[in-house]
This record gives C-alpha cells, structure tokens and sequence, in this order.
C-alpha cells in the first residue's frame, strides 16, 4: 500500500513538472511577442472558438432549411437557406464576440447598436456577398455537393470576417 501511494505521487510529481514545462514554452512564445501581438492572437484563437460555435449554428440551420425544402426542386435553394442560416448566426457571433472577444477597453466605450450595425454589415460582406459567389461557382460551376460547399467558403470568410470585426465592428474609438 505504501509502495502505491509512492507511485502515486511520483505520477503528480511528474505531472506538475510536465504542466510547467508547458506552461514555460507558452511563457517563452509569448515573451516573444510584442504585448499588443499577444493579444491579438489571443482574440483570433477566441474568435476562432466563438466561430467555431456559430458555424455550427448557422450550417445546422443550413441543412435543416435545405432539407425542409427538398420536395420544391428549387434550384437556388441553397442560397435562400444560406441567407436564413447566415442572418440568424450573427446575432449568435455578435453577442458571444462581444461578450468574450472583442470586450470593451473602457466601459461604455462602445456604443452597442452601431456595433451590431457594423457587424451585420462586415458578416453581411462575406455570408451576404462572397459566399453566396463562392457557392455559386462551388456547385453551378464545379459540381459540388451543396452540403460542402459552404465548408469550403470558411478559408475565405473566416480571415476577411476577423480582420473586419477587430477593425471596424468592434473598435471601440470610434464604434
């Protein structure tokens, strides 16, 4: 019993000196970086976490309308179910982003309403616009399933959408 109870502890031994090991290479990356870098890819990897969520949202949403009108043999359905999806997930990614990613440097800061306004235009730029592009060449032009499509219009949405939202959307000088 002893003997185990040594194993035991030599096993949290061995993990404290493995979480600090970790913990001086995060250290080290991040002494790296410029203070202000830091922080910037500390809100892209939350932004990517919120995204993460909302693309689960808005491509449930996505299929579910498609699925819904299967039985209309409507060619461009997947255009109106990206719109639905699409208008419905940024308010999901507007109250997470603002809560968790893009908090407000000093109360009050940030007007609320022009901050959804912005976001709904920068989302509306890539779900509205590009991607309704991108799926149209994915499926019409290249014969992609309409249920991939939108998978692949992440690489480009994702970068152009972060980049706008920490710019403009989510600026609190002048949002």
């Amino acid at each position: 019993m002893i003997s185990d109870m040594a194993d035991i502890d030599m096993v949290d031994i061995d993990m404290v000196d493995i979480d600090m090991v970790g913990m001086d290479m995060a250290d080290g990356f991040r002494k790296g970086l410029k203070k202000e870098n830091w922080k910037t890819l500390l809100q892209l990897i939350k932004f990517g976490l919120v995204g993460v969520s909302n693309t689960v949202v808005s491509y449930v949403l996505y299929a579910l309308i498609i699925f819904l009108l299967r039985g209309f043999s409507w060619e461009q359905d997947y255009i109106f179910a990206n719109v639905v999806s699409f208008t419905l997930s940024i308010f999901w990614s507007f109250y997470w982003n603002n809560k968790y990613v893009f908090k407000e440097e000093k109360k009050g800061s940030r007007k609320l309403w022009r901050a959804l306004g912005k976001c709904f235009l920068s989302y509306g730029f890539t779900g509205y616009i590009l991607e309704n592009i991108l799926s149209f060449i994915w499926i019409q032009k290249l014969g992609c399933s309409r249920y991939i499509a939108p998978i692949f219009n992440l690489m480009f949405s994702v970068p152009v959408n972060f980049l706008l939202n920490k710019l403009w959307a989510f600026k609190d000088k002048d949002a």
